[in-house]
């Protein structure tokens, strides 16, 4: 008995150190380390989380863009940093899932983060060219059908999430394109509109000024649900039961981060997704706010875990 009371004074103390911890917290600035290029989504979308985060916790949320080898540069300082609070991780599905797989990093996306909240998702397009005439996605699968060996697809890049929801799809629909990879959206949008491509999956923005003008045909949304933005166009999901893929933005800390820290990050975050004001931000560049946090966050992880390796294995991709 006296063991057990010996250790339930010990666990109370360490409950209290962290609550201490958490009520002293923040103190000074806390970075927040975005993996890719000011301008993109997710920069977008740590920038919405710091100005809500400096205003909540009193403190300011400095945004710190660590550019390189697809984000495992920043994952991996991020990784490596003091578990303390004051260096959080702005990850995205390619960061803590995609780039491990296909690349030999040195951090586990999964082992060396605690998942805090998404702050926004941000589901795909699916375009083809006009040229090819059809109208649904069943339609264009038979063109495919029709053509083996004949037809390209493009991505930003190989092992991008563009080119592994086109691999799934073309795997799933039982047919075979030749994949193109682009350094970046642009090019492979330019390309696609000029005919080069015949198919594309991209962010919203990319494709859709281009179906309002006539120059790409958007046959589908790859989330389970349709876009807000183009509410006429169908899932992928409506067509192939169980597709979906999506980018999500979020906060990650080191593994480590005391768990009082943790849930207040997260608690803020799940607030200020509510917000009508942040919503319109999150809106405004084409993503979806979402709020999905702690256990919940850990648990998507690792359902989309066994989805994107088959989307690797689909897309013919072997660790380099």
């Amino acid at each position: 008995m006296s063991k057990r009371i010996a250790w339930l004074a010990v666990l109370i103390s360490w409950i209290a150190a962290g609550t201490a911890l958490a009520q002293s917290w923040p103190n000074r600035a806390v970075r927040l380390v975005v993996p890719f290029a000011a301008g993109g989504n997710t920069d977008a979308i740590a920038r919405i989380a710091g100005d809500r985060l400096t205003s909540a916790l009193g403190q300011p949320f400095l945004v710190e863009n660590r550019v390189g080898a697809a984000g495992a540069i920043a994952a991996e300082y991020v990784a490596r940093s003091a578990p303390d609070g004051y260096t959080l991780f702005v990850g995205a599905t390619p960061n803590i899932l995609v780039v491990p797989m296909v690349n030999k990093v040195n951090y586990d996306g999964q082992k060396d983060f605690v998942p805090v909240a998404i702050v926004a998702t941000n589901p795909f397009v699916l375009g083809i060219h006009p040229s090819i005439g059809a109208k649904t996605l069943r339609e264009f699968v038979a063109y495919v059908k029709a053509r083996p060996g004949k037809l390209n697809f493009g991505s930003g890049g190989s092992g991008s999430i563009g080119h592994l929801s086109g691999a799934l799809l073309l795997s799933r629909a039982g047919v075979g394109m030749t994949h193109i990879p682009y350094k970046g959206g642009a090019p492979a949008v330019a390309d696609l509109v000029g005919g080069q491509i015949q198919m594309y999956f991209g962010n919203a923005s990319e494709l859709i000024p281009h179906m309002r003008s006539g120059k790409v045909t958007v046959l589908a949304v790859s989330s389970e649900k349709r876009a807000r933005e183009i509410p006429e166009v169908p899932s992928v999901a409506e067509t192939y039961p169980g597709f979906h893929t999506y980018t999500w933005n979020g906060l990650f800390a080191p593994t480590g981060t005391p768990r009082a820290i943790v849930e207040r990050v997260a608690q803020e975050v799940v607030r200020m997704v509510k917000d009508p004001v942040v919503v319109d931000r999150i809106h405004k560049i084409g993503s979806d706010p979402s709020g999905v946090a702690l256990e919940e966050l850990a648990n998507l992880i690792r359902r989309e875990k066994s989805m994107w390796a088959e989307a690797v294995k689909a897309a013919g991709i072997k660790q380099e």
